[in-house]
């Protein structure tokens, strides 16, 4: 449940964005990072975050972030000026990442017995919860105001703080000290990656804010690597990643989710603004599309087990590209029908990946690890659905800009502002104009369509190179005396321990 509210947290306001603009008088931008802001602050600070649970405690650092999401979640109560709720949502964010490795990494060092199915449940929560949040904002957002949402992040988080004393505590038992250094270049890595696929649609890719905060990922990345190699305690043990069972999945993990969140935006877009379904109906419609990832998250870790991470990936991955193609070619007189059916594809293959790829990354960490395993897990998930949702809104302006440009000048110059924007935008200028307008209300449709074929396309393809990387590098099925399908994960875990 901790896990689903964190997950829930990340997409619900999108449902909210255009009431809190006009409540709050907030900016295109503002609204970007009220949604970003708790991102980002998610992204830099699990990783350490997995590491100060092992240290102290796993329960005890997940009550507290309970604790901080919640009372930040109560701030635009009281405080409705965009800052505030954009540092809200910041604070907020640095909450869920005390929350996010806590929820796994409990389930995995506490029912070592029931690893497989602890694993597939929560790669299964974890891969729905945005669909539910939106659909309960949906909700609540057709009866009452956006700040009721907040009502319910921070009734929910008390619920589960007073539950979590029921829990038992969680820790390496070694205490090992924290490697604060690797703690803060691994935050400096991944905020700064972040943060530029964030302003990159927004700025454009060769921005000099976009470069500048790429070359400090990169420099930092390399930092990070040097500090790490030289720590006695190091925050992240990078030899892990030489086992192939831990480097595919948590290659896995990272497509996994820079292909679901970014086909998803797309999804959402073309329900609301093609087929002109109000949020609340989109959100209903996309539950069945998420049905088969809980649905194929138990028996992907069998499969993973009997055929190997090679089979299982290779399949979904295959999967995931064959839907993406078919989504690709919708066009204006697509129905529900016909983005249902190929998004079902996708979903199959993302359950079928999902729960291994995660499996992969627990099983071959030391248990005393496990935060760090879950929060390795936790930052492949958010760097993915950035560079997902990054790329894919960035092709589709591109897309739908380069087929209304040349048009531009032979519309009246108060209309050409906003239907160059966006196709939201046109679509609420032509309303407005009537019947007569509906002509440019199509062509903005087919540009959006141009661009939403591009952006689909390129992430089938991506799936596509992913499904045959993976299926050359993860590893197949092991004999029964060198350890799982999974991975040899004692044999690895404990030399690494060791070592």
């Amino acid at each position: 449940m901790s896990v689903s509210l964190v997950v829930a947290s990340m997409a619900t306001l999108y449902t909210a964005l255009a009431e809190i603009a006009v409540a709050t008088g907030a900016t295109q931008i503002q609204l970007t990072w009220v949604i970003d802001g708790y991102t980002l602050a998610l992204a830099c600070l699990v990783l350490p975050a997995g590491a100060i649970g092992d240290r102290y405690g796993r329960r005890k650092v997940m009550l507290i972030g309970l604790g901080v999401f919640s009372a930040a979640s109560c701030v635009p109560l009281v405080l409705t000026d965009p800052g505030w709720l954009i540092a809200a949502r910041a604070v907020a964010g640095v909450g869920a990442a005390l929350v996010m490795p806590s929820t796994l990494s409990i389930m995995t060092a506490e029912f070592p017995e029931s690893k497989n199915q602890g694993v597939a449940l929560w790669a299964a929560v974890a891969g729905t919860s945005a669909a539910l949040g939106i659909l309960a904002a949906g909700a609540i957002m057709s009866v009452m105001s956006w700040q009721f949402i907040f009502v319910g992040f921070a009734g929910i988080g008390l619920v589960l703080f007073a539950a979590g004393f029921a829990l038992p505590e969680s820790y390496d038992p070694a205490h090992a000290k924290i490697d604060v250094h690797g703690a803060i270049w691994a935050a400096v890595t991944v905020g700064a990656l972040v943060w530029a696929t964030i302003e990159a649609p927004l700025r454009g890719w060769l921005d000099p804010l976009v470069l500048v905060l790429f070359a400090v990922a990169a420099g930092s990345a390399a930092i990070f690597v040097m500090v790490e190699r030289r720590a006695d305690h190091p925050l992240l043990q990078l030899q892990l990643f030489t086992n192939r069972s831990f480097g595919s999945g948590a290659v896995s993990v990272t497509l996994q989710f820079f292909l679901i969140l970014g086909i998803y935006i797309l999804v959402v877009q073309f329900l609301q603004l093609i087929l002109g379904y109000d949020p609340l109906p989109s959100a209903y419609a996309l539950v069945p599309m998420f049905a088969p990832v809980i649905l194929a998250a138990f028996p992907a870790v069998w499969l993973a087990e009997k055929l190997g991470l090679r089979t299982v990936f290779l399949v979904g991955f295959l999967a995931i590209g064959a839907g993406l193609l078919v989504i690709s070619r919708l066009d204006l007189s697509s129905g529900y029908v016909d983005v249902l059916w190929p998004f079902l594809i996708v979903s199959v293959g993302t359950g079928l990946v999902a729960a291994p790829g995660t499996l992969a990354i627990v099983d071959n960490t030391p248990m005393a690890k496990q935060g760090v395993a879950a929060a390795v897990n936790d930052v492949t998930r958010e760097v993915g659905a950035a560079l997902g949702i990054a790329l894919s809104g960035s092709l589709l302006a591109a897309g739908y800009s380069a087929q209304l440009t040349p048009m531009l000048p032979n519309l009246p110059e108060p209309v050409r502002g906003p239907v160059s924007d966006s196709l939201a935008a046109a679509l609420a200028v032509t309303d407005r104009l009537g019947p007569a307008a509906q002509p440019l209300a199509d062509i903005a449709r087919s540009a959006f369509l141009h661009g939403f074929s591009q952006a689909a396309t390129v992430m089938a393809w991506a799936s596509l190179a992913a499904a045959v990387i993976l299926g050359i590098w993860a590893p197949g099925p092991t004999r029964r005396d060198t350890g799982t399908a999974i991975g040899a994960s004692e044999t690895s875990a404990s030399k690494i321990s060791a070592g």
